[in-house]
């Protein structure tokens, strides 16, 4: 299984430093966004999830900083997800400048917990199902 979904995205200026390069601590936003992004094409939101009684709390992030972006550049943050997950989830993000130079890989894994109890379970069914479509 080999899921992929791009994300446009531009550089606010509340995101950059006094040099005009983007803060490091917002590659993981973006890496949030475009998970919300893929999971709002495969038909369900968080929102949705944590009504069907799941949520996916971060467990663990990596980033690596290869090149900076700046103020008003157009990045498109990649996000994929390799293997069907279990209890786990792990989702891949590459993200591309507006001259589609790679300037960030990240990593994040993300766990399946009940609503109701916050105790671990496995990946929903229709979950999986959805990733397979």
């Amino acid at each position: 299984m080999k899921i992929s979904h791009d994300l446009k995205l531009r550089v606010r200026y509340e995101e950059t430093d006094q040099m005009g390069v983007v803060h490091h601590s917002n590659y993981i936003v973006y890496y949030e966004a475009a998970r919300s992004s893929l999971m709002r094409s495969l038909g369900v939101s968080y929102a949705e999830m944590e009504a069907r009684g799941v949520m996916m709390p971060i467990l663990d992030v990596e980033s690596k900083y290869l090149w900076p972006a700046y103020f008003e550049e157009e990045l498109t943050v990649r996000v994929m997800i390799d293997e069907e997950p279990m209890a786990r989830a792990t989702f891949r993000y590459e993200v591309y400048n507006e001259a589609g130079r790679l300037i960030n890989t990240g990593k994040t894994v993300l766990g399946f917990i009940r609503s109701d109890t916050r105790r671990p379970c496995r990946v929903p069914q229709w979950f999986v199902e959805l990733l397979n479509k």
